[in-house]
Order: structure tokens, then C-alpha cells, then sequence
């Protein structure tokens, strides 16, 4: 008869030999030294029933025998973990039992209907025989469909050529049950690709053979040469046709399958997860005595803080409560920190009710914990809802500590943020965190809580807090308004409507009120960044020349970075330059110390990274604000990886010097602000007011002030991938960092001259472990990567004369840069087979050139210097 699917003969028995293999290794590797290993069997095949009223309607008996588990590839005996081991040892005798016993499929027009086996098998033999199942799943003409196989339900696209069947799986359209999580920024995250296609060759109206393949190929995004690739191979030959058992009579399915055996039920073809359990795994209080000595605080900005800090949360993500409460709370004070920064950076319901019931918010003492605890909120991963549900709940109780309460709804902005960018805005957590912010903000007479919520705005980002920006940056006192000026320049520039530039514009040229240079130099960094038009450029270089000395220069060199780094606006501004009013000597010709300048640290095939630079100075010779940024940016995405702010104001006084316009009243301030991925952290005093200056002053060590210590979880992607021969494969990539920022700010009434100086050490450390786990064995790949670096940026600035002279010097040390991939095949019982290969280089220093007149300067400076002022250093 006719039929639409494949069709078995009556009393027949096929014969199939079956191997199924998998292999791991690095993503341009060829398969000959993967990792890996191979299941191969006969499988016999027959068919038990055909319905009368439909003859395309079949019952077919699968039987797997004679399984072997062997090497994928040859190894020499010493390195075979199977040597001398028979399947049943490999396997156990239960799973080897019940890998042989018999499924049976009801095979309609070609379609898996039903698949019939035992109940309460192991989930890995049952998900061996699924992927078995699966391919005698198969039409014979071309078309797409929605099929249901091991894998899920997925596209499926048919190509059929005279006996030869393709079939293309689109495995990103499965649905199954998935779990994992990635990274919060794209650049710090892991691209996977996968494919997967089957060819069939049909003899005499059935399978003479069918070759499978399935790949997954992952890569971090910052460097697409790391990564990893899992290739699955099935193939199933016929080898012979024999004289089989005869059919089975009756009219319905229920009825042939109760006479063949009643323990048979229906299962679903869909793989059920499996994950074998680890025998010999460590608790977590062994794994933390074992790592604790690399986490004390003088050890953080080292590679192996770094690597033990990841290995840390993965421990703590299998761990319960009541084990993470033991670890904290018998921690001393100088690993607690550490402690806090892994448990917070865990994110999984028990890492955070353990961590909220040791802290107590109540109490000041414990404050560095409670900070430490918030950051690492701030940089989380993946945050819930449940994250930010608490820490509203904790800022809206006592909170002893005032920076604290500071610092938590600063956080609330971050998290608020990293929400909406996964469509999680409308979450109930979210919103009411929003509502809070915003009429806080709205009821607020204090500058103190003024300036706290509008730090929250500058990480929440959105789009409805614009209005109340620009309010606050038009008409609010200094501080403030330079503030909300700041947050606007966060806005990717598609949000800043023409109500925005209208603002910027007039806050720049003064039109309503006067205002301080530090607030005009932000409005006009918006302007000019965000589309501008021939008019407001034309504008902006026409006040050149009307600004006080040092804002002239300031806003000069802004226009030649915008075209020696051709920023997007540098077409207008090039077009404006050419009308020749504009452009007159004089204008141009200004001098000054302040700058702006950008350059690049790296610029690679996958990520670069730039550096920006400004500085602006009062007419007296002393700082106002200097402006350190660091940008990473791949094709699609950006990432702000940090930025360090010190500005001073009101400090005229100490050098006996006029302070410039409109700045006579200003209270004596310095401090310093840092934003570090994305994330604008709580702004730090060095000293507010004359008094606190003075007394500064005279004791001043010229210690740095620390802005930021501690270890951040960057990257964080886990993923799980179910192979269509059964297996579940794994990959998880975590990146670690451990960093160390400081700034200080020192003067020599003596020599005349202040120095800033922002020291950033480094230690980044990524691993990732892609494996696929078949409970009697794993194989898999790992792969580290370790850098330690160190940036320092320096600037020196000598005010006994007019134009004084400035100094700045970025560096990086030379950095050792040290690479691993270990392939590895293990069994349950510990014998392990791998096979490692590495590079360790050292990454040179070297000195950034910023620009020539810098480099000029330096040479005047240096050169000014007699011996005695060396030790000032």
C-alpha cells in the first residue's frame, strides 16, 4: 500500500549497528585530539503491528544489545579510562540492564506518535533510548514542520531527493525546559551558536542509513578566540535483514501493547533532566579553607584572588542557607569583605536570605559589610526582583548609617535599571521602586537627599525622570545642577529630545541665570554628543573666545578632540570651521591649562577600549574637576568600565589667589566620584569646607583614599544544552575580577604646586568549563584565562606662574597575561584522563601619548624640579 512514511516489512528482523559520539574541544580545532568518548550497540529493529484501517499507521519494536563505551579517539593504554573495564563495570549493571530493554514507537506517516517504555527508568538510559527514538522520526517530502523530538518541540525543515531525506533542526526554536542565566552586559557575555542536521538514505522503503550531527559553538564575546565547541555525531547503518517474529492481530494500539507486556506506558519523547550527583565533591567550608588565604586584602589585586573568588560562588550556588550563614559568621574581620562580595555575588534565594539575615542595617559599626553587600548588588549579574524587593524594604526601615542609606538607593537605581533592560519594568518590586525614588525626590527640601535620589536617577536611567533633570540642572544651586547635568550626559543620546538641548543650550550660554563652568563645560560635552545641529555648533565656537581664560581652553580643546577622534559630530563641526568667521586666529589661539582628550588602550578584532581625559582648572592655577574615563565597545554593544571624577572648588583662598567669576562664594570642597561598569558608585569627600581643609592640609600624608576594593563577578553566563543522543551538556563561563582603586589629592604650599593621582590595580580571571555529562562518564574542556594589570593616572600641576604648568601621566605597568585549555574525560570512580596546554607572555607597559602640549609640559615640569622636591613623590 501506499504510505507517506518509511515501512518496515511483516516477519522481518532488521539489524542496525548504532554509535553515538560526542566530542569537546576548542572551536577551531579538528576532532582528532577532542575530547570525548562512544557508546556504539547493534540495535535490532522489527515491526510488531500494522492497523488494518491504515496501513501507514505502524508499531515497531527497538531493541539496543552488545553496548560498548570507548575513547573517541585513540589513546595509548596509560591514558584510556576504560582500559580494562567491561561495559556492565563502566555502566553498572542496573543502567546496563535498562539501556537493553526494549522501547516500542507508534510510527505515524512517519511521525514518532507515541513512545512506549518502562516506567521509573534512570533518566539517562531513558534519555538514550529518546535520542535513538528520534531518528526514525522522518517525511518523505520536503516542507517544514513543528516536530516533537528529544530535543522539544522544534522547526524542523525536509529536503527530499529521490532516496536520500535532510533534515535541518533550528535548535534555537526548541521549546524545553531551559535553565541558566547570562551576563547583564552583552560584551561581557558568551554568543552560542548551534546546528543541527540528519541525513537519511532509504533502500526498499526503509532505513538503510542515517548520519546525525549536532554542534554548539560558544565564544566570549571579548575574545572570540576563547571558546569552546560540543559536537554530537549519531549513526545508524543497517547491516543485515532476517527472518523476524510475526505480527501481533488486533484493532487498537492500547490493546497490542497490553498483550506484548503491561508494564509498558507512554512517555514523552522530550528529554527529562538528568544530572549525575558528585560523589566526591567538597563541602563548601572544606572548599573555603582551602581558598580563604588568597582573599586577604593586601593579596586582592592577584590573579589567584580572582580565580578563588569564582570558584567561591560556584560552591556557594550548590550551598544551603544554614551553610553559608556558618562561613560568614565564624569569618574574621579581615576576610569578611571578601566573604560578603562572593555570597551577594552568588544570587541564588538561599545566598540572599543568608546574607540579609547576618547583616543588620541597624547597626553602624558594621557598615563596611553592609557597603560591600550593596555594591555587589549593584553589580549583579542576573538580579531578581527579589533583590531589589529587599533592599527597598531595608531603605524604607532604620538604617543607622547615612552614607548607607545613601548608598542603597543609589543601588536601587542600578538594579532598577538592569531590570527594565530585561523587560522586567513593569515587575510590581520595580515600579514601586521607581515611585519611591521619584516622590522622594519630588518632597525633598535637604540638598543631602536631593543629591541622593539624583544619583539613583543617574543609574535608574529613565526616561521619565527627564523632566525633573533638567529642572534640577537649570535651576538647581551648583552641586546640584552640575549633578543632574552628569546624569543627563548618561542618556544614550536617542532619549535627549529637543526639549533637552534647548536646555543644555541655554544652561551653556547662560541665558537665564549665570552658572558655574563646571555645569556649562557637561551641557556643552551633551550638545555636542548627541546629533547636534550647524546652528548650536556655530554657537558653541562663537563663544570661544568670550569665556573666562581657562574655560576657553577647556572648550577648545573639547572641539579638537571631537575632530582629531572624529566623533560622530566632527562632520558638522568641520562644516562650521569652513566659515571663516568662525574660524579666526584669535579665537583659536588661547592659552591655558585645561584640556580634553581621547585615545585608545586597545583596539582589537573583537573589543576595543578607549581612555578620555579632561581637565578643566580655575583661573588661579588649581583644580576643578578632572575627568578620567575608560569605554569598552564591541560592533553592537558599550560598556562604561569606569570613570573617575575629582573635582575641587572654593580652594582659591589657600594660595592667596582671586577666584574666577561668579565663583567668589563657593565653599571649599574636593571629592571624588567613580562610576565603575556602568554602575555610578556613592561619591567620596576628601574635604568639605575651609576648616576640614586646613586641618587636612597640614596632616595630609598624601595617602590615597581608597574608592573602591573588593572582587566583582563580570561575567556569568551558565547554560544548559540537551544533545540529541541523549546526553545533557553544560557550559558555564564566570569572570572575575579583583580590583583596587584609590585617588587622593595632596598640596606643597611650598613648591607651589597640587598633585591628583587615581591608581586603579587589576586582576581579571575568566574560566569556563563546557562538559557533557553522561553519568558513567564526563568530558569536557576548561579553559582560564588570568591577567593582573595596573593604570595610573597622574597629574601634576605647578602654579608659582601664569599659564602654570600641568603635567599628566597615564601609565600601565607591563602585565603577565597567562592562558590554559585542559581537556578532560573522567569516570565516577576518580580515574581521569587529561591532557593540558598553556601560555604565559608578558603584555608590555607603556605610557599613553597623550598630546604633544602635554608632553611638552612634562618636559618643563620635570625639568623645573631641583632634587630637594624629589621626595615629594
Amino acid at each position: 500500500g501506499h504510505t507517506t512514511g518509511p515501512s518496515l516489512n511483516n516477519d522481518k528482523l532488521y539489524k542496525f549497528a548504532y554509535s553515538a559520539e560526542v566530542y569537546v574541544d576548542r572551536v577551531k580545532a579538528s576532532l582528532q585530539k577532542s575530547a570525548g568518548y562512544r557508546i556504539s550497540s547493534g540495535v535490532d529493529v522489527n515491526l510488531l503491528w500494522r492497523n488494518p484501517d491504515n496501513d501507514d499507521d505502524q508499531l515497531v519494536k527497538v531493541t539496543i544489545r552488545d553496548v560498548q563505551v570507548e575513547n573517541v579517539n585513540e589513546r595509548p593504554a596509560a591514558k584510556n579510562i576504560f582500559k580494562g573495564k567491561s561495559t556492565e563495570k563502566i555502566i553498572g549493571k542496573e543502567y546496563l540492564a535498562s539501556l537493553q530493554r526494549p522501547i516500542v514507537l507508534e510510527l505515524v506517516r512517519g511521525k514518532v506518535k507515541t513512545f512506549y517504555s518502562y516506567e521509573n527508568e534512570p533518566g539517562f538510559t531513558q534519555n538514550i533510548k529518546r535520542g535513538l527514538a528520534s531518528l526514525f522520526q522522518l517525511q518523505l517530502h520536503s516542507g517544514a514542520a513543528r516536530e516533537v523530538d528529544i530535543s522539544g518541540n522544534c522547526n524542523t525543515t525536509y529536503h527530499v531527493r529521490q532516496d536520500q531525506v535532510t533534515k535541518i533542526k533550528a535548535l534555537d526554536s526548541c521549546e524545553i525546559e531551559k535553565q541558566g542565566f547570562t551576563s547583564h552586559n552583552q560584551i561581557l557575555d558568551v554568543t552560542t551558536k548551534a546546528t543541527s542536521a540528519t541525513i537519511y538514505v532509504l533502500e526498499d522503503s526503509f532505513i538503510k542509513s542515517i548520519k546525525a550531527e549536532e554542534n554548539y559553538v560558544l565564544v566570549l564575546n571579548s575574545r572570540r578566540r576563547t571558546g569552546a565547541k560540543i559536537v554530537s555525531k549519531q549513526r545508524l547503518e543497517l547491516k543485515s535483514v532476517q527472518a523476524g517474529p510475526g505480527l501481533i492481530a488486533g484493532k487498537q494500539v492500547a490493546s497490542v501493547i497490553k498483550t506484548l507486556d503491561s508494564s509498558y506506558v507512554a512517555v514523552t519523547l522530550v528529554a527529562e533532566p538528568a544530572k549525575s550527583e558528585c560523589k566526591k565533591c567538597p563541602s563548601l567550608s572544606e572548599h573555603w579553607q582551602s581558598i580563604r588565604e588568597y582573599l586577604y586584602p593586601e593579596k586582592l589585586s592577584k590573579g589567584e584572588a580572582a580565580r578563588s573568588f569564582l570558584s567561591f560562588i560556584q560552591n556557594i550556588r550548590k550551598a544551603t542557607k544554614e551553610e553559608i550563614l556558618q562561613i560568614i559568621r565564624s569569618e574574621n574581620k579581615e576576610l569578611l569583605p571578601q566573604v560578603v562580595d562572593a555570597v551577594t555575588s552568588a544570587q541564588t534565594p538561599e545566598s540572599l536570605e543568608a546574607i540579609l539575615e547576618f547583616l543588620d542595617f541597624k547597626d553602624a559599626s558594621t557598615s563596611t559589610l553592609q557597603e560591600r553587600f550593596l555594591y555587589a548588588c549593584g553589580f549583579a549579574s542576573h538580579p531578581s526582583e527579589m533583590l531589589l524587593k529587599s533592599l527597598t524594604a531595608t531603605f524604607k526601615g532604620d538604617v543607622a548609617n547615612e552614607e548607607i542609606r545613601e548608598t542603597l538607593v543609589i543601588v536601587m537605581g542600578a538594579l532598577i535599571r538592569k531590570l527594565c533592560e530585561r523587560e522586567g519594568c513593569k515587575l510590581p518590586a520595580v515600579v514601586e521602586a521607581k515611585r519611591l525614588i521619584l516622590s522622594r525626590l519630588e518632597k525633598a527640601k535637604k540638598d543631602d537627599n536631593v543629591r541622593m535620589y539624583l544619583l539613583a536617577l543617574k543609574n535608574a536611567l529613565l526616561p521619565e525622570a527627564i523632566p525633573v533633570l533638567l529642572k534640577y540642572a537649570e535651576s538647581g544651586e551648583g552641586p546640584i545642577s552640575n549633578l543632574a547635568a552628569t546624569a543627563l550626559q548618561r542618556y544614550d543620546p536617542s532619549f535627549l529630545t529637543k526639549e533637552v538641548k534647548e536646555t543644555m543650550n541655554r544652561i551653556y550660554h547662560q541665558n537665564r541665570k549665570v552658572h558655574e563652568k563646571t555645569v556649562r563645560t557637561t551641557a556643552a560635552a551633551i550638545i555636542l554628543n548627541s546629533n547636534p545641529s550647524y546652528m548650536e555648533v556655530k554657537n558653541i565656537l562663537l563663544s570661544i573666545g568670550e569665556l573666562s581664560l581657562e574655560m576657553n581652553k577647556y572648550m577648545l580643546s573639547m572641539i579638537q578632540d571631537i575632530l582629531h577622534f572624529e566623533m560622530p559630530s566632527s562632520k558638522t563641526v568641520r562644516q562650521v570651521l569652513k566659515d571663516m568667521r568662525v574660524h579666526n586666529y584669535d579665537r583659536f589661539s588661547k592659552t591655558g591649562s585645561s584640556s580634553a582628550y581621547s585615545g585608545y588602550i586597545t583596539r582589537g578584532p573583537d573589543v576595543s577600549s578607549t581612555y578620555s581625559l579632561d581637565i578643566l582648572y580655575s583661573g588661579s592655577g588649581i583644580l576643578r574637576r578632572s575627568n578620567v574615563n575608560i569605554h569598552v565597545f564591541d560592533r553592537n554593544a558599550e560598556l562604561h568600565a569606569s570613570q573617575v571624577v575629582i573635582e575641587a572648588q572654593g580652594l582659591e583662598s589657600i594660595i592667596a589667589a582671586t577666584p574666577d567669576e561668579g565663583e567668589e562664594n563657593l565653599d571649599s570642597f574636593a571629592g571624588m566620584s567613580a562610576i565603575l561598569f556602568d554602575v555610578q558608585l556613592r561619591p567620596v569627600t576628601f574635604f568639605q569646607g575651609y576648616g576640614d581643609l586646613m586641618s587636612k592640609m597640614f596632616s595630609a600624608t598624601g595617602d590615597p583614599i581608597n574608592v573602591v576594593k573588593g572582587l566583582i563577578l563580570l561575567t556569568d553566563h551558565s547554560q544548559e544544552f540537551q544533545l540529541q543522543s541523549g546526553p545533557r551538556a553544560s557550559t558555564e563561563f564566570l569572570g572575575g575580577l579583583a580590583i583596587d582603586i584609590s585617588g587622593g589629592m595632596e598640596f606643597s604650599l611650598w613648591y607651589r604646586e597640587s598633585k591628583t593621582n587615581v591608581k586603579n590595580r587589576v586582576a581579571m580571571f575568566i574560566a569556563g568549563n563546557t562538559e557533557v555529562d553522561s553519568f558513567f562518564v564526563k568530558t569536557g574542556m576548561e579553559t582560564t584565562l588570568e591577567v593582573e594589570t595596573a593604570l595610573d593616572f597622574i597629574s601634576t600641576v605647578q602654579f608659582s606662574q601664569y599659564p602654570f604648568l600641568v603635567c599628566m601621566q597615564m601609565d600601565r605597568v607591563e602585565s603577565p597575561f597567562r592562558r590554559y585549555v585542559t581537556k578532560y574525560e573522567s569516570l565516577p570512580s576518580g580515574r581521569r584522563y587529561t591532557a593540558k596546554r598553556g601560555k604565559a607572555e608578558l603584555l608590555a607597559g607603556n605610557e599613553f601619548p597623550l598630546h604633544q602640549e602635554n608632553s611638552n609640559m612634562c618636559r618643563k615640569v620635570f625639568g623645573a624640579k631641583s632634587d630637594s622636591s624629589s621626595n615629594w613623590f
